[in-house]
C-alpha cells in the first residue's frame, strides 16, 4: 500500500477513535483545522484528507462558516452495510461474544460465475474459504470467499494463513488491497445446505450479500458470498443526497 495512503488511513482511524472515545467525544464540533492539526501532530494537508474521509463516511459534516460538526447519530450506529469491517469486529460492536466457529479452505477449479466475476479463465484454480461466525455461540454470519490462485505473489504460504481475515491474506501474500466493493443485497430462503450451517429450518429468510472486491486499478481480486441470520445484527446504510 502507498505510504501516504497508509498514513492517511492511520490518522483517520486515530481521529475517529478520539471522536468516539477520546478528547472530542463530548464535543458537538471539532476544533478549527489549525488547532486540530496541532493536537494530532499532523500537517493541515494530511488532516484535510482525513476529514474528507470521515465526511464521506458520514461521521462528520463540514460547512464553510460553520465548521466541522460531529454526527453523533451516525457514530451510534452499530453495523453499517456501507462500510467494510471484519466480521469479528462487526459482531463485537453489536455487543456479542464473537467467535470463528469453523473454517474450511480448498483449492479448486472455478465455476463459470466465479470466472466471470473475477475475470479468470474457465476452470482456473482458486482458493475457496468458508467461514462461520457466531454471536454468543449462535450462527450469525456465513461467508464464502474466492481468490484466484494467480494473485498469490509470494512463493511460500501456509494454507492455515487463509484462516486469518481474508484482507490480511490478500495484503500479505497477494500484495493487494480491496479498494472498493460492489455488492448486490437481497433476501434468500435457506436451502438444505444453509439450513444445516445456521442450524435452522429450510426456508428461513437470510440476508445475502453477493460481493466483488476491486483493487485501486479496478481489477476484481475477491468474490464473497455472505449470509446473515435474521435477528442478530441490525444492518444500517448511510445515504447522503448528492
Amino acid at each position: 500500500m502507498d505510504q501516504g495512503l497508509q498514513l492517511s488511513e492511520e490518522v483517520t482511524r486515530r481521529l475517529l477513535e478520539e471522536i468516539r472515545f477520546g478528547r472530542y467525544q463530548d464535543m458537538k464540533k471539532l476544533p478549527p483545522e489549525v488547532e486540530l492539526a496541532g493536537q494530532l501532530g499532523v500537517s493541515r494537508t494530511l488532516l484535510r484528507d482525513c476529514l474528507a474521509i470521515l465526511e464521506r463516511e458520514g461521521f462528520i459534516s463540514r460547512k464553510h462558516g460553520v465548521g466541522t460538526v460531529i454526527n453523533k447519530h451516525v457514530l451510534d450506529v452499530e453495523t453499517r452495510m456501507d462500510l467494510e469491517k471484519e466480521f469479528l469486529d462487526m459482531v463485537k460492536d453489536a455487543g456479542y461474544q464473537a467467535e470463528i466457529a469453523s473454517v474450511k479452505v480448498e483449492i479448486m477449479d472455478c465455476d463459470r460465475e466465479t470466472a466471470d466475476k473475477l475475470k479468470l479463465g474457465p476452470g482456473e484454480p482458486i482458493f475457496r474459504v468458508d467461514r462461520l461466525i457466531t454471536a454468543d455461540r449462535r450462527p450469525a454470519i456465513y461467508c464464502v470467499d474466492h481468490i484466484g490462485l494467480r494473485h498469490v505473489k509470494t512463493g511460500f504460504y501456509e494454507m492455515a494463513e487463509l484462516k486469518k481475515p481474508i484482507f490480511w491474506f490478500l495484503e500479505q501474500y497477494c500484495k493487494e488491497t480491496v479498494y472498493m466493493d460492489l455488492t448486490e443485497v437481497r433476501a434468500v430462503a435457506a436451502d438444505s445446505r444453509l439450513a444445516a450451517v445456521f442450524n435452522t429450518a429450510e426456508g428461513t429468510p437470510l440476508l445475502h450479500m453477493d460481493e466483488v472486491g476491486y483493487n485501486f486499478w479496478g481489477e476484481p481480486i475477491l468474490m464473497s458470498k455472505e449470509y446473515y441470520m435474521d435477528g442478530i445484527l441490525k444492518h444500517t446504510v448511510m445515504r447522503k443526497k448528492i
